[in-house]
């Protein structure tokens, strides 16, 4: 599932092709794709990018047109994937969204979604500031020490499920809550407003370095990640915990690496993540 790493990748790719091209047409294989302003397809053609950003773990682009904005959301959900032309895909029927480009390097991108849980928006700015405000936490990658210490310390959920929430914490899902919380040292179950600061600052450093690090390595391709150029992300190769179940505990204190199944697979060290909060 493409989280905030993932997203990063697809975003600055898109960046990099796609600003000052324009749109010459929208190709719309199923309409229900587009959750909102799916009436405004219309208004894309003869538009210019002018901007590409990331919200949490979605990517969205900036049009401009005779001095109108508006803008193209795209969710990834846990399958989607924004490609360009020149990749390959297996299953074709499952692009429902194509937007054309003058580009001669950069034809088209395509919305890929065999799953169909990510959805497409079509918005204007006070649509897009909407979209956000319902949508999104802090952003981990920005968010400094302070505020997210006092943001745990504001909140009785348990850690693993409050890094998870987008609402709180926008672009954190399994794989990097995961490991943030192994190598922090902190068990998923701790309730947040418990921890010590020292606890959270820990948690808050290494979060952002994980989150760093994977996008210099193009994000995980565990599964069905592809970033839009049809590169792999390497950064599984650098996982300590995530799908380790069996493996030793990579700080060699004698344990294995467990999974224990609650809304989602947390893998966790039960001797390097005990549930202690002051400390």
């Amino acid at each position: 599932m493409p989280e905030l790493p993932e997203a990063e990748v697809a975003a600055r790719q898109i960046r990099a092709r796609l600003i000052g091209t324009q749109v010459t047409g929208v190709l719309v294989g199923r309409s229900d794709i587009v959750r909102e302003g799916g009436d405004t397809d219309w208004w894309y053609p003869g538009s210019v990018v002018t901007a590409v950003d990331r919200y949490g773990k979605s990517v969205a682009i900036e049009f401009e047109k005779a001095g109108d904005r508006r803008y193209l959301v795209a969710e990834l959900g846990m399958t989607g994937l924004l490609l360009f032309p020149a990749v390959s895909i297996k299953f074709p029927q499952h692009v429902h969204y194509t937007m054309q480009f003058d580009s001669s390097s950069t034809g088209s991108l395509r919305y890929w979604n065999p799953r169909r849980f990510g959805r497409l928006s079509l918005l204007d700015r006070a649509g897009l500031d909407r979209y956000r405000a319902r949508r999104f936490g802090c952003d981990p990658l920005h968010v400094t020490c302070e505020e997210f210490t006092r943001l745990l310390g504001q909140c009785r959920r348990r850690l693993k499920a409050l890094l998870m929430h987008q609402q709180v914490i926008a672009g954190i899902g399994n794989i990097y809550a995961n490991e943030a919380l192994f190598r922090a040292g902190l068990h998923p179950d701790v309730i947040a407003s418990q921890l010590a600061p020292s606890a959270a600052g820990r948690l808050h450093s290494e979060m952002q370095s994980i989150l760093r690090q994977a996008i210099v390595c193009g994000g995980s391709s565990v599964k069905d990640f592809f970033a839009p150029d049809g590169s792999e992300g390497i950064y599984k190769q650098h996982h300590l915990v995530y799908g380790k179940e069996g493996i030793p505990c990579p700080r060699a204190c004698g344990a294995v690496i467990k999974r224990v199944q609650s809304e989602r697979s947390s893998f966790i060290c039960t001797t390097c993540q005990k549930i202690r909060t002051r400390r």
